[in-house]
């Protein structure tokens, strides 16, 4: 094993999106990660395509049974973290949360949940969707007419997955200085919440609106959006700094002083029908080759299968071919310690013993 985390050992008890997402992070960093399934559990996408199961083994217990939670607490005890996504209190009535291992005072224990080990909705099942929904993010996405769902990548991994891993490592982090472990409670509400900041500044200074589409980052801005191309498909453009706005619009053909001020709100709707209207002269293609590694802030919206053809993924190793799987690299690259991709989730599980016996040295 390679990576920063080499050494590192990690029990991750079985579940789904933002907790095996965690353990992924931190075995492509090198962390050692055992997952604990259920006798018979079924792959969510089967083995040959289980990404987010990569470059870690797994045992089977019955934790319901005294001889699986034996096992558990063994190995518990021998681990540097143990991340799980239960619902608040089923570990503990597994005999296997934080309070049952009083030996191990350097655990780090990291809970992933929508709403948290705490409040008055900590009980009630959820997922990604109505998450979004309480923070009050998934309102300020989308078109006027209704809000837009952003796939299950805003909460599951990015308030959720993410943070769990960012949280372990910081609690590791603490106790290898000072050989106190921690609980680390991570709700993907208080994620987004947390990744939503700079729209909530903006809000606070009265800088954001709670309408959709009538914001500078929410597709109101005519220099901040998706236009439909001629073929159908759509060009993204970013162009907020004024200097990126003229260039991008040079190099579509239109003339500055003929389109209303950058700066004037009112008139962004005339700028944004204009523009929409010349797009859609020509195809997605077209304009990439206009655009292409220039300053103009706007790029081709690409399928996923696209994507992983593109030049600067595909120059940059963003995707790679590992065991006849195309899939994406660990992120972000370290220089010194990068991290690294192992062998895929195992066909069959470890045994116990041998795990207990190796986590032992």
């Amino acid at each position: 094993m390679s990576g920063p985390l080499a050494g590192v050992k990690v029990v991750e008890i079985a579940g789904l999106g933002p907790t095996p997402f965690a353990a992924m992070c931190l075995a492509d960093m090198g962390a050692e990660v055992i997952r604990i399934a259920r006798p018979g559990q079924p792959h969510l996408l089967g083995l040959d395509y289980d990404i987010l199961n990569r470059g870690r083994g797994f045992i089977e217990l019955d934790l319901k049974a005294a001889e699986g939670r034996a096992v558990a607490q063994r190995l518990i005890g021998r681990a540097d973290a143990l991340i799980e996504g239960m619902r608040p209190g089923a570990m503990e009535r597994l005999g296997l949360g934080p309070a049952d291992f009083p030996d191990h005072p350097r655990l780090v224990y990291g809970r992933m949940t929508g709403w948290g080990q705490a409040g008055p909705l900590a009980e009630v099942a959820g997922h990604d969707i109505t998450y979004l929904a309480l923070t009050g993010v998934l309102h300020a996405i989308g078109p006027r007419a209704a809000p837009a769902v952003p796939l299950n990548l805003l909460g599951d991994f990015g308030g959720g997955g993410i943070y769990l891993a960012f949280g372990v490592m910081a609690a590791l982090w603490h106790a290898a200085r000072t050989g106190q472990g921690q609980v680390v409670d991570c709700a993907i509400t208080d994620g987004v919440a947390h990744l939503a900041a700079m729209i909530t500044a903006m809000q606070m200074a009265g800088q954001w609106t709670d309408r959709r589409a009538a914001n500078l980052l929410d597709g109101a801005a005519p220099f901040y959006g998706v236009y439909e191309c001629r073929c159908g498909g759509h060009l993204a453009v970013g162009a907020i700094e004024p200097k990126f706005w003229a260039e991008f619009l040079a190099r579509i053909g239109l003339d500055p002083e003929e389109m209303p001020p950058q700066s004037d709100v009112a008139r962004w709707p005339e700028a944004r029908a204009r523009l929409a209207r010349h797009i859609a002269t020509r195809t997605r293609d077209d304009w990439a080759a206009e655009l292409e590694g220039s300053d103009a802030c706007a790029a081709p919206v690409l399928t996923l299968a696209e994507a992983r053809a593109h030049p600067q993924n595909a120059g940059r190793g963003t995707y790679v071919r590992h065991e006849g799987v195309t899939q994406p690299m660990p992120a972000p690259r370290l220089s010194a310690t990068p991290g690294g991709l192992r062998p895929a989730s195992q066909a069959e599980p470890l045994d116990p013993a041998e795990v207990l016996a190796a986590w032992q040295a």
